[in-house]
């Protein structure tokens, strides 16, 4: 439990867990609940890990009183999970499942009696497949059916929610999902996906207007994006220009819009099919924001391909002194703050507060001959993290929280149950929860800052 002290954070410093309603809930076809595009995905053959799938996952639906308990023993101030989209509506629209939003429900009752924020994400990749089976987010009226959504659940939650996210990721689900066809829906369009990430940005301004009008104005609304400070592989122009692409691609093309109110221009190079843009889309999205979620795990390092690929810039290997997760990941504290001060820089004055909300990393997790696990590696990425963040708050980025991902071991998408992030282990066998030593150690940091 060494260092677990650390640097003093504000007193009214947010801290947090983070997981998302596919990865753990599990009862995928209970109550109602409707098929989503990654129920679909998992059953698809040569689609996930070992043919894994996320039927039961960690049974969270059955379990959550169990790991509401852990939440609250863990001594954080809020909870970030996310709302299944089919289990409120299973076909995307249309009168609400009583069942699910019961279910929801609970879930807010449960953590507010624990003395927990609950912080919702409205959408984290789970798209209905019925709506996917309509044109899913190529179609605009993907759109209004989101905002339809949000309206549904401001209304049902919103007297007890302090802190709403539209969405997680655009630029994953965008890319891993419509691009490469590594994830939900499994779509392989390569750069013509301009459409996807417009409608998904369009919607989120269209999401924050509807919570809007059915939640108290104290309550705050933002988006989680993923931020990876790009590196080039080597000094030369051409890996240099291939980072300055992933920069493009990655961050601005997902922030720009938020803030700034445009895309930007280095998207001209790209050479995409921009008609889905529209009149008045652009003020839509710059919708005012309380807040930017930033999920940080790792830089990434890219070369360049040939200019004439359908993907010009590729993944690079790391420097070899780099430290690497079971992802594969380069553990490197120094690109957060690479990150948080290139918004500051970039953004000035339109840069609302910053919440990191997702910051984790997965290791190889055993149990050990007395049951426990000890998981010193995520412990010291944890600790070289938050010491990176405070030094990065006194140069002036004003970050509000910090939410770890995440509370238990789940389903990894793609990577299925190989790859544990948790702070608690699960036996998807037994669902035996057992809490990690990183668990303890970051109740005991929390405890330390207060």
């Amino acid at each position: 439990m060494a260092g677990a002290q650390g640097p003093q954070f504000p007193h009214d410093f947010i801290w947090g867990v983070s997981a998302s309603a596919f990865q753990i809930e599990g009862a995928t076809a209970e109550d109602g609940r409707g098929v989503s595009v990654w129920d679909t995905f998992c059953h698809k053959q040569g689609s996930i890990a070992r043919g894994e799938h996320a039927d039961v996952a960690c049974d969270h639906y059955h379990r959550y009183q169990e790991d509401v308990d852990l939440i609250a023993n863990l001594g954080v101030d809020s909870y970030r999970f996310s709302i299944a989209w089919s289990r409120v509506q299973p076909d995307g629209q249309g009168k609400p499942n009583q069942a699910g939003l019961d279910f929801y429900s609970r879930l807010v009752d449960a953590l507010l009696a624990r003395g927990i924020q609950p912080t919702p994400t409205l959408y984290h990749w789970d798209l209905p497949q019925a709506l996917q089976d309509r044109g899913g987010w190529h179609h605009r009226d993907t759109c209004a059916r989101f905002a339809d959504y949000a309206a549904i659940m401001a209304k049902h939650l919103g007297d007890r929610v302090p802190r709403w996210i539209t969405h997680n990721e655009t630029f994953e689900h965008s890319v891993l999902g419509h691009a490469l066809g590594v994830h939900a829906p499994g779509e392989t369009n390569g750069l013509g996906i301009f459409d996807v990430v417009h409608h998904l940005l369009l919607s989120h301004g269209m999401a924050v207007q509807a919570l809007r009008t059915h939640i108290p104005k104290t309550a705050q609304v933002g988006i989680a994006q993923s931020m990876q400070r790009a590196r080039p592989a080597s000094w030369r122009l051409r890996d240099r220009l291939a980072a300055w692409m992933l920069d493009t691609v990655h961050d601005r093309m997902h922030t720009d819009p938020l803030l700034l109110g445009r895309y930007p221009r280095g998207l001209a190079l790209l050479r995409q099919d921009r008609s889905a843009l529209r009149e008045g889309d652009l003020a839509m999205i710059a919708q005012p924001i309380d807040f930017l979620g930033v999920n940080f795990y790792n830089p990434q390092y890219v070369r360049a391909t040939s200019l004439h690929s359908d993907v010009p810039i590729e993944e690079a290997d790391p420097p070899p002194h780099f430290e690497r997760t079971a992802m594969g990941w380069p553990v490197d504290p120094s690109g957060l703050r690479e990150v948080l001060l290139g918004l500051k820089q970039r953004y000035g004055d339109t840069l609302p507060p910053i919440v990191i909300t997702e910051n984790g990393s997965a290791f190889p997790d055993e149990l050990d001959a007395q049951g426990q696990i000890e998981d010193p590696r995520r412990i010291a990425y944890m600790q070289q993290h938050l010491e990176v963040l405070k030094q990065t708050m006194a140069e002036g980025v004003d970050v509000r929280g910090y939410f770890v991902w995440s509370i238990l071991d789940n389903f990894e998408w793609a990577e299925g149950y190989r790859t544990r992030f948790g702070l608690v282990h699960v036996d998807f066998e037994t669902q035996k929860r057992t809490p990690k030593a990183s668990y303890r150690w970051y109740h005991n940091w929390i405890a330390a800052q207060r």
